[in-house]
């Protein structure tokens, strides 16, 4: 319930920085949404509606290739976006080309933020990077910065190459906020020191495509045999990883930290 609650002020938070920032001066938003906005934009349908339709294919797509619960979180997601982005009424609340960018991308990425925070993907391109990662060693970081890119192109062809840098202001300052919020770095080490060390390692090999070390300690206080599991993952995968953990080991310690450099293959496993 709270996760639910949580993806839902998060998403209202995204609809805020679209219709009262975003889409009065024509500036474009990162992923699905931005093309929703462009759209919106040229034609005379909602906004919401087409980032409900545009997210369809692609959530059946992640229901295939991620698994349920990540889907059935990212579509409370998409969906009540879809419904906010629709009710709310497209107002500027300045007449200031940059502030708009500025606080647009800020409060749009505060929302995706906390959305990724609670449910592991906010939709649209966030899934296809993903999936893509999983199965290359391109980074989602990297792909996400790819189909983005698009979206600025797009805005400079359409509209004008200022709406353009706008967009590419906003879009910087998204990704920012969500990497603040959610976590500081693309790709993380997880150490998980348990008791239930082959049962978490067997069904973290169904769910997440990474590579895991295993290797046998005990409880400096307790003298307890204990297995350390140790992972480098995406932040994307934290959430799961966790959820995973603590389904078999309550007592679990989990310890999460950046990742500067990796020199070798880090692709699924």
């Amino acid at each position: 319930m709270k996760k639910n609650i949580m993806v839902i002020a998060g998403s209202l938070l995204v609809a805020i920085a679209f219709n009262f920032f975003l889409v009065p001066f024509e500036i474009l938003s990162s992923g699905v949404s931005g093309i929703a906005i462009l759209l919106g934009l040229l034609t005379p349908f909602d906004t919401g509606v087409f980032n409900l339709v545009l997210n369809i294919p692609i959530l059946i797509l992640g229901y295939y290739k991620l698994g349920k619960e990540i889907t059935i979180n990212t579509l409370v997601c998409v969906v009540t976006l879809s419904i906010f982005l629709y009710v709310l009424p497209v107002i500027s609340l300045t007449d200031n080309i940059l502030l708009s960018a500025i606080f647009g991308g800020v409060l749009g990425g505060i929302g995706i933020g906390v959305v990724m925070k609670f449910s592991a993907t906010s939709g649209g391109f966030d899934i296809i990077a993903m999936i893509i990662s999983r199965t290359s060693n391109f980074s989602v970081g990297l792909l996400l910065t790819g189909m983005n890119g698009v979206i600025v192109l797009f805005s400079g062809m359409i509209f004008n190459w200022n709406i353009a840098l706008y967009t590419l202001l906003s879009i910087y300052l998204t990704g920012r906020m969500i990497d603040k919020i959610h976590t500081s770095h693309i790709k993380l080490t997880m150490q998980i020191v348990t008791t239930k060390g082959e049962a978490i390692r067997k069904e973290l090999l169904k769910s997440i495509y990474r590579g895991i070390t295993i290797t046998d300690g005990y409880g400096g206080y307790t003298n307890e045999s204990k297995q350390i599991l140790m992972m480098v993952v995406t932040r994307y995968e934290t959430l799961k990883i966790k959820e995973i953990v603590r389904s078999h080991d309550e007592k679990a310690f989990i310890n999460v930290f950046e990742t500067v450099e990796i020199d070798g293959e880090f692709a699924r496993n």
